[in-house]
């Protein structure tokens, strides 16, 4: 499901310009390259979730190796 909320800053002109300029040489609006950077932000805190969860279920050992078959079996 997607969620779309407004976004509200203040923002220096300057900094509002280099914005627009960064979006211009990538062929992208002000939103898309926002939208880019937001996802890259949100990809990176996944990962950082998902890599502390393995870390913490390191601990975990079934004692032996499973042969391909296993690991593939359906139930």
């Amino acid at each position: 499901m997607l969620v779309r909320r407004n976004i509200t800053s203040n923002t220096d002109k300057a900094d509002i310009e280099t914005w627009q300029e960064e979006a211009g040489s990538r062929n992208f609006t002000r939103h898309e390259l926002f939208r880019d950077w937001a996802r890259g932000i949100a990809g990176r805190v996944r990962a950082w979730k998902y890599r502390a969860l393995m870390r913490k279920l390191r601990y975990a050992d079934a004692g032996r190796t499973f042969t391909r078959d296993e690991m593939n079996e359906r139930r």
